[in-house]
């Protein structure tokens, strides 16, 4: 499990699958704009966003299909849960991230959804390039060698 930068900040979702499937060349933290009962269903700590991403649409940064359920003790004012929300960079960036994911292939990928320590919501955002199944199938073994050199490490003492 991935350890927290500041120890006051709060991890709601992981997309632990985007480290696998993509090669993460840059990562910036965006804040995201939400709704009342967004905010405390998050709290509660419900959220996933395993199979979302960003995308730039007129000139701003949005994700798309991540999921924060209903509030339980919300009413008729309860969001949507699959509403497409927005996310918070500077001009610079968005021109930098728009300009990778045109001119490089790239795309963007969210990893981890969390509070920061002054309480309030922020994503962090990856630009990736998907791997092929070969790379993989590299990782796998990388990761099954450093798992089995522990194992015998752990053993001889």
């Amino acid at each position: 499990m991935a350890k927290d930068k500041n120890p006051n900040s709060r991890t709601i979702a992981d997309n632990r699958k985007a480290r696998f499937a993509y090669e993460i060349v840059d990562t910036l933290e965006a804040g995201i704009v939400l709704t009342g009962t967004e905010v405390k269903s998050l709290r509660e700590g419900q959220a996933n966003i395993q199979e979302s991403y960003a995308s730039v649409e007129g000139g701003e940064l949005w994700l798309i299909n991540s999921y924060v359920p209903e509030y339980s003790a919300g009413n008729r004012f309860n969001h949507e849960p699959r509403r497409r929300r927005k996310l918070l960079v500077s001009k610079r960036e968005l021109a930098r991230l728009a300009q990778a994911v045109e001119r490089e292939g790239m795309t963007m990928v969210p990893l981890r959804l969390y509070f920061n320590e002054r309480g309030l919501a922020k994503l962090q955002l990856a630009v990736a390039r998907g791997k092929k199944l070969h790379d993989k199938r590299e990782t796998v073994k990388r990761r099954d060698w450093a798992r089995e050199k522990a194992r015998v490490l752990k053993e001889r003492g």
